[in-house]
């Protein structure tokens, strides 16, 4: 890994800048608001180390852990979008700075954080996503965002890039976890959510929960269902989740989370660019049912996790946390062929904060383990309109995955600290395919590697912070990578960055802002393009030949205009490419725009409140690597407005693209643009959905 002399300069005049700033100021660490602070909406999303009044406890308290972090984080309450229709992780996330996620169709979504999976075609790599600290993801880093019901989710937290490394994590793009409600921390001791709206969608969510003496409970269900506004398109969720915890004393518990969901989606597939804005309602002649031949795409699957979690504070230092899970998984997915995959997922964690002195310099610090191990039984038939022709292939794929990790802070000064960690981590990969897959062989692929950080973090009194660290970060590939059939391993190798981030967070009498600026310089980068599905292959991943750059800005600021009118704005400059490839030189890596802006303007009246909101991509994004032709830009508005009665029930309407725009709101890669000259090549494009309405009502006792 090679720095430019240029950037590396950049990096220690800026980090000497604020270092110098640090020592001259020579402040105390804030540990409390000061008298006049300001009273703010309770559904920001920015941490700052002053606590917000309007922040439930447990909110709070989350907000002033993740400050400490030498880096870009986030907290999205369960508040934060109680009033607007919110059907999944897209909606969950939408306010947090630097994080690009974007609808494909139904629950499917592409997530990114600075770069992170850039162009992966299919789910999810490159960023952890996990509830209580348990990973969503397979245990060789694939991923889904369609098992995520928000109203499961107390609050979620956002960790950037290496700032994940509480949880073990050594990914581009950080970690997501979502924190179950449990019967001390809901917002209330009973829910009954009803919503309905546009194209047959409807939904119905119910929670209650409490304490008695040293315990507490929790139960929740949810059901969904969308007729879909493009053809092959109707889909169905169910969620359940329930924990029971045990109270000793205090920060002394045990917990035990048992959920489940089952999801089934008609996949309406990727249209022409003509298509995506003349008819965005077709879908894809190919995915469709017609009775004969190949079609009727679409996924089925479920999903039962339990675990075992503790809190323990050992001493007046020391806390303990730490758990062990189990995850069974079941997909059939009809596409190209009939894909049945079965997995077993299990792990262990553990994590040990401490606080005290060391030579005489107030001191704290994380280390801990993660283990996590899978296996999956994956078989593939001929797809005969949707059911399963003839057995094509098998294979049994098994991972484990092991991180190691510490981190420490040194307060050398009042207010300035020192931050310095790492993580090691190995990675397995083991490969079987078996008759009737048309080549039979074994493989296997070890990797490992250490992942230092290190990092300074400075607080002014008034709780304005400014950090910054450099961290190395690896992704081994997965299994959707290294053997796409049942032939074996792909020649790839791990994806290796360092990033280099610097920002300051902080809040005024009417001010809330998080600003970081980013650069990452990588190798290997893993990416994917998309080749001709009648081969057999609907995707290929591979390394880039040389050099990769992701770098840019992600800011977020709330301004409290006047009482009762607050602005809230999220900005993403994105600058990712090539760096002196030998095929592509320093073209720009597709999919994410480079300039993406969103705002929302809400004014309240007592409790009636009206927030109108707009999200642009700004700047046209590159379909292809060869950089030969562009997705076009768009600004969608949306309306959200409601009111909650005393005493009473709070109801909402949410309207979605009220100017009912055409747009693309994703599309898969391309090698160059230009060559793909049959038209189911360039079938790329999924259309943004169209103007929809949707309501509804949520009683609490």
């Amino acid at each position: 890994m090679k720095f430019s002399p240029r950037f590396l300069m950049a990096c220690a005049a800026s980090g000497a800048a604020f270092a110098a700033a640090g020592a001259l100021a020579m402040p105390a660490f804030a540990q409390s608001a000061p008298a006049d602070e300001p009273q703010t909406d309770r559904d920001t999303v920015i941490v700052t180390a002053v606590r917000n009044p309007e922040d439930p406890p447990v909110v709070a308290e989350a907000r002033e852990r993740l400050s400490e972090t030498p880096g870009a984080v986030a907290v999205v309450s369960s508040e934060s979008y109680a009033g607007r229709h919110a059907a999944g992780l897209v909606d969950m996330l939408r306010d947090v700075p630097g994080v690009y996620i974007q609808k494909k169709w139904g629950g499917d979504t592409r997530l990114s954080i600075r770069g992170s999976g850039i162009g992966n075609n299919n789910h999810l790599r490159g960023t952890l996503v996990a509830q209580d600290g348990m990973p969503l993801n397979e245990a060789d880093g694939f991923g889904d965002t369609q098992l995520v019901d928000p109203f499961l989710a107390r609050y979620t937290e956002v960790y950037k890039g290496g700032n994940a490394l509480r949880y073990g994590g050594a990914l581009l793009g950080g970690a997501i976890n979502m924190i179950t409600p449990n019967g001390k921390t809901m917002p209330e001791n009973g829910v009954l959510r009803v919503e309905g709206g546009d194209y047959g969608t409807a939904r119905a969510h119910a929670s209650i929960g409490g304490q008695w003496g040293g315990w507490d409970a929790f139960g929740a269900v949810s059901g969904y269902k969308s007729n879909g506004w493009r053809q092959q398109s109707e889909g169905q969720w169910q969620f359940a989740s329930t924990n029971l915890g045990y109270t000793f004393g205090d920060e002394q518990e045990v917990r035990a989370y048992v959920s489940g969901g089952y999801i089934h989606q008609q996949i309406p597939g990727a249209l022409s660019l003509t298509q995506a804005y003349n008819s965005p309602e077709r879908a894809n002649p190919g995915n469709i049912g017609n009775g004969v031949g190949v079609g009727n795409y679409q996924r089925d699957q479920s999903v039962q996790r339990a675990a075992v979690q503790t809190r323990w504070r050992l001493d007046a230092n020391t806390v303990l946390e730490g758990g062990v899970y189990a995850t069974h998984k079941e997909l059939d997915h009809p596409i190209f062929q009939v894909i049945h995959q079965e997995s077993d997922n299990w792990g262990v964690f553990s994590r040990l904060d401490w606080e005290g002195e060391l030579f005489g310099m107030k001191t704290d610090a994380f280390y801990g383990l993660s283990y996590r191990a899978g296996e999956n039984d994956a078989k593939q038939w001929i797809n005969a309109n949707g059911s399963r022709g003839a057995l094509t292939a098998q294979s049994y794929q098994d991972a484990t995955g092991l991180d190691v990790f510490a981190e420490g802070r040194m307060f050398v000064m009042d207010g300035f600290a020192l931050v310095a960690g790492g993580s090691f981590g190995r990675a397995e990969r083991d490969f079987r395919s078996v008759p009737p897959s048309s080549v039979v062989v074994a493989d296997s692929e070890t990797y490992e590697w250490f992942s230092p950080r290190v990092g300074f973090i400075w607080q002014a009194p008034d709780g304005l912070q400014v950090y910054g660290n450099v961290t190395r970060s690896v992704e081994p590939p997965n299994f959707g990578g290294l053997a796409p059939t049942t032939g074996g391993f792909q020649p790839l190798q791990e994806q290796d960055a360092v990033t280099a981030e610097i920002g300051t967070r902080g809040r005024t009498s009417n001010l809330i802002w998080d600003v970081a600026l980013y650069r990452a310089e990588i190798d290997n980068e893993l990416l994917t393009f998309a080749v001709n599905p009648a081969a057999g292959i609907p995707a290929a991943t591979f390394n880039a030949l040389d050099g990769t750059m992701h770098q840019g800005l992600e800011a977020g600021l709330d301004w409290q205009i006047i009482d009762g009118l607050r602005l809230r704005q999220t900005y993403m400059w994105s600058d990712f490419r090539f760096t002196d490839d030998r095929q592509y030189g320093d073209n720009r890596l597709p999919i994410v725009p480079e300039h993406f802006y969103r705002a929302e303007l809400k004014g309240s009246v007592g409790d009636f409140w009206i927030a109108p909101s707009i999200e642009v991509a700004a700047s046209e994004a590159w379909v292809d690597y060869a950089n030969t032709f562009r997705a076009r830009t768009y600004a969608i508005v949306n309306l959200n407005l409601g009111y909650e009665f005393e005493n009473g029930p709070m109801v909402f309407i949410d309207v979605r693209n009220v100017f009912d725009e055409r747009y693309v709101s994703n599309f898969t890669p391309v090698v160059n643009w230009n060559t793909a000259t049959t038209p189911g090549a360039r079938n790329v494009f999924f259309p943004g959905d169209e103007r929809s309405l949707f309501g509804g009502v949520s009683f609490t006792f």
